[in-house]
């Protein structure tokens, strides 16, 4: 199997980050090159699922490197060309819509935007609960972007949060093999 130079983003999505770090592990114990990259919030929110220092200590310890988390840190991106491609993992319907709108005023929007010049794919694992209300529109149109692909998602909880989509994470490296291709791995929606 190819190694890969991978930039893994992370945004706000709090109740997913333990998701998010088992499949940053699995990439990396497969002999990939992670490189970590965390929004503003990302990187400095402590939350109900988590203090911020530690998720910080155990990305940085997993990938051995510190995290890209300023704009001046992430502009390099493209034009060293530092990555094959780019996980934003997860990602919140905020992202999505500055990812949509050609918004770069964030590390992981930034990042993005300075991977894409160099047409190197972009992976969305969706993570929000208006997926299916406001943030529907910002998918649609990512959906028809030229090298942005998607890890397939479902409904996590049609009954009491009926707008609300996450991606299967653990479908992230088949997904990612596919985006390196320029496919999209299918099914996008996911039934149950």
């Amino acid at each position: 199997m190819d190694k890969y130079n991978i930039g893994f983003a992370l945004t706000g999505s709090f109740c997913t980050f333990s998701k998010a770090l088992v499949t940053m592990k699995a990439l990396k114990e497969k002999g990939h090159n992670i490189i970590p990259i965390m929004s503003f919030n990302a990187f400095s929110t402590d939350t109900r699922f988590g203090k911020a220092d530690d998720f910080r200590n155990t990305i940085e310890n997993l990938c051995e490197r510190p995290i890209i988390s300023t704009l001046s840190s992430a502009e390099p991106i493209g034009p060293k060309k530092l990555l094959d491609i780019l996980i934003i993992e997860p990602c919140t319907g905020n992202t999505l819509a500055k990812l949509s709108s050609g918004i770069a005023d964030t590390p992981v929007t930034l990042a993005a935007k300075s991977h894409l010049r160099n047409f190197g794919p972009v992976l969305i694992a969706v993570s929000t609960n208006d997926a299916l209300a406001g943030a529907a529109k910002n998918i649609g149109k990512l959906m028809n972007y030229k090298n942005i692909y998607f890890v397939p998602m479902k409904q996590d909880d049609h009954i009491n949060k009926p707008t609300s989509v996450v991606a299967d994470f653990s479908l992230t490296e088949e997904a990612m093999i596919c985006a390196l291709k320029g496919k999209q791995l299918q099914p996008v929606i996911l039934n149950g």
